[in-house]
């Protein structure tokens, strides 16, 4: 690992990055699933672990809320952390993932990684809860076109 870089398996086991807090659902839950919850974070940064360069990604979480939900402002400080955290895009997404599912319970989350593309590569990592996706869900989600250009023959 280079200077100044921790590993993700590192700063989970030193507690490095901070608290996420939560609040209670404002809302009751509704047989229709409506009430989803859409948070997008553009400038998530992190650090490949290969190169030591930075690597960019939008970050979206969409969900809808059991008893709880996110508080934004531990939410962003949380993503901030990750700015000098050596992790590939697809374990980071699913660590993001996996930290949500437990800590909110929610009764269906998807939590997206759009990572900018570097050396014409880009990755778009996706991990969705099991089960169907409530109403609205797609409108919110929608479609992530790529970053870099595509050649049309």
């Amino acid at each position: 690992m280079f200077k100044n870089i921790m590993s993700l398996d590192e700063a989970i086991h030193s507690h490095a990055l901070p608290a996420i807090e939560t609040f209670p659902c404002p809302f009751k839950a509704t047989s229709s699933g409506s009430g989803i919850i859409r948070i997008v974070f553009p400038e998530f940064t992190c650090v490949c672990p290969r190169t030591g360069y930075p690597d960019f990604a939008g970050i979206t979480v969409c969900y809808l809320p059991g008893n709880v939900c996110v508080e934004l402002k531990s939410w962003k400080l949380y993503l901030n952390s990750f700015r000098m955290i050596g992790a590939f895009h697809e374990a980071v997404t699913s660590f993001l993932f996996e930290t949500l599912e437990k800590l909110l319970a929610p009764r269906w989350l998807v939590v997206v990684g759009d990572f900018f593309p570097r050396g014409n590569v880009d990755t778009t990592v996706i991990f969705e809860s099991n089960g169907t996706r409530p109403g609205g869900a797609d409108l919110l989600i929608g479609h992530l076109p790529p970053r870099c250009r595509e050649f049309s023959g």
